[in-house]
């Protein structure tokens, strides 16, 4: 028989939510968020743009194809997940399968969060819980587990979590003709692959890195979690580029810090985007995408200057997916085109970017 332990879930409204824990049991807290993917939880893990936030899982089932190797590495970066470790908080299911199958898997889900010291919750109505966050928006949470000490309600997004998820050194990748600066503002590992699959030299760099100081033939801004108004050495590093001719392509995160550094201003979204079905159609044109997403903040359009425009527009909202400047290759997108996991309906994106070089 499996022991299990009783762990709460409350929100800073006071809402409680009450479930069983699997992985570590500790007490922590951050941005609860939701997910409404049906695959993926090794992938949304390691990404890094849910640093601080705990993660709740629409889809009812997590753990039932357990973990991948975490540790086997290809070209410098690991093979199966987006990042070295764990970023979230927690992850907060339904139902936790203790049996897994999946001829990749070499250890569960829980022991992969013991292993982290990452807490897990199931037994929790997440479909009660996700209607909460859409009418009420992302909530601030803590979790606690029977026999720990409560912890204060946290809030992420008053840190530079840019920082904390960039790398801290130059890291160079692949090899060609031409070369990539990739300013690191939490990378995920398939956007780094994306670009060498290519056949270019990607220099990765932390944050607030001055690239000037090195030739290379484009720029591409990673993604990030966070708010990008804390990442203003990198709009600065961004806009110095602007100046010349050279191109610059944005995922996600680097969308805002390049609407940012073009002029334009960013805003929180009452509880973002984070899925793996998210419509998006390229503006001008009748073409529509399926995406993947993770996100809190988005480009307000209105504000960018009159040289940028619209590049694509998310269907359920309206909201921005991306920007392009009307004369230079600069243009970028707020989905991911790389995914991983979710939809590659994008992935063209690498392509239009790498000829542009």
């Amino acid at each position: 028989m499996i022991e299990t332990v009783k762990a709460v879930l409350e929100l800073e409204d006071g809402t409680v939510y009450e479930g069983k824990s699997f992985g570590s049991r500790k007490a922590c807290a951050g941005e609860v968020v939701f997910n409404t993917a049906m695959t993926g939880y090794p992938e949304s893990l390691t990404d890094p743009s849910y640093k601080g936030q705990i993660l709740v899982t629409t889809y009812p089932l997590a753990g039932n194809y357990g973990v991948p190797p975490t540790t086997a590495v290809a070209d410098g970066l690991e093979r199966y997940v987006e990042s070295e470790r764990i970023h979230p908080e927690a992850i907060v299911c339904q139902d936790y399968s203790f049996r897994y199958s999946h001829w990749l898997a070499e250890r569960s889900l829980a022991d992969w969060l013991e292993a982290e010291n990452v807490a897990g919750i199931y037994g929790i109505d997440t479909r009660a819980l996700t209607k909460r966050l859409r009418e009420k928006g992302s909530m601030l949470g803590r979790i606690t587990v029977e026999g720990c000490t409560p912890t204060d309600f946290d809030d992420p997004n008053s840190r530079n979590l840019v920082a904390e998820a960039s790398c801290t050194k130059v890291i160079t990748y692949g090899s060609g003709d031409k070369t990539v600066v990739l300013v690191d503002c939490g990378v995920k590992n398939n956007i780094i692959r994306s670009l060498v699959r290519r056949g270019v030299n990607v220099v990765r760099v932390p944050w607030n890195y001055d690239f000037s100081t090195i030739d290379y033939d484009g720029l591409f801004i990673s993604n990030g979690p966070g708010d990008p108004a804390m990442a203003e050495q990198t709009v600065a590093n961004i806009r110095k580029s602007l100046g010349g001719d050279r191109p610059v392509c944005g995922i996600c995160m680097g969308n805002q810090l390049l609407a940012k550094a073009a002029g334009a201003t960013t805003y929180k979204l009452k509880y973002g985007h984070r899925s793996h079905n998210q419509p998006v159609r390229q503006v001008g044109t009748n073409r529509c995408f399926i995406t993947s997403q993770n996100h809190g903040f988005a480009v307000d359009g209105s504000t960018l200057p009159d040289d940028w425009e619209p590049l694509f527009v998310n269907m359920n909202d309206n909201t921005n997916e991306g920007i392009r400047h009307r004369t230079k290759p600069f243009f970028s997108a707020q989905f991911h085109p790389e995914a991983c996991g979710g939809p590659l309906d994008t992935d063209f994106i690498f392509d239009d970017f790498v000829k542009l070089l």
